[in-house]
């Protein structure tokens, strides 16, 4: 149930044993770390500190989204070059009333989008301002997926994600409390990866009218 730079998904199936939950623990401390750690970095250090760092949880961890068999040939995470213009800290505005996005994940289960704030400082450079959405249950997070259109040919179809507070996926903010924003920072969701999982994807009122060459990407061809 490989949970970190993920995604508010589900895997198919779960165990309850002990050394499941005690790896996903593991796995979560781990990026939680990361990320109070890059908080404090200039944003390419950090880019590559977290580029590295989701190598090698990819590649060694127990709770690593990728398949077994994948593991021994993993050659790496494809992510477009670090571009300083795609670090944006931005203000938050009001939706006004929205309604909520239920998302199933099958077998009954779904995930609730609630709607509470428009990014404001984004419209310029990438064409329009992105949704904020609070994913309702136990404690709750924030939650920023995207769409662009890099999408299909050069990054995941299904679009990717920026913010997920559950899972610790948060630059902070700027000195003045402004939202960072950094799509260098952009992952692919867990389904990207392996089947096993299932995924919401990014609600089409989050789909930008431009690319976004930052952050994870489709493998490039080699040969």
């Amino acid at each position: 149930m490989a949970e970190a730079f993920q995604e508010p998904g589900r895997l198919r199936s779960t165990t309850g044993s002990l050394q499941h939950f005690s790896s996903l623990h593991d796995w979560r401390r781990q990026v939680a770390d990361l990320y109070a750690t890059i908080r404090s970095m200039p944003g390419h250090e950090g880019w590559e500190l977290w580029r590295s760092t989701r190598e090698r949880l990819f590649r060694e961890h127990v709770q690593s989204p990728l398949p077994p068999e994948r593991r021994a040939r993993f050659g790496g995470i494809d992510c477009f070059p670090y571009d300083p213009a795609l670090r944006f800290d931005v203000g938050l505005q009001s939706v006004g009333p929205r309604e909520a996005i239920d998302i199933s994940l099958g077998e009954d289960e779904a995930v609730r989008l609630v709607p509470f704030a428009l990014t404001d400082g984004l419209g310029a450079a990438l064409g329009k301002e992105l949704t904020l959405y609070w994913i309702t249950g136990y404690g709750g997070g924030v939650f920023l997926p995207f769409g662009d259109l890099t999408n299909r040919d050069e990054t995941y179809p299904a679009g990717r994600y920026l913010l997920d507070t559950i899972k610790s996926a948060d630059l902070g903010t700027s000195g003045d409390g402004r939202l960072i924003l950094d799509f260098n920072f952009a992952y692919f969701p867990s389904c990207a990866h392996s089947d096993a999982w299932v995924c919401p994807l990014s609600p089409a009122e989050n789909r930008l009218p431009k690319a976004v060459r930052g952050g994870e990407r489709n493998p490039l061809p080699t040969g």
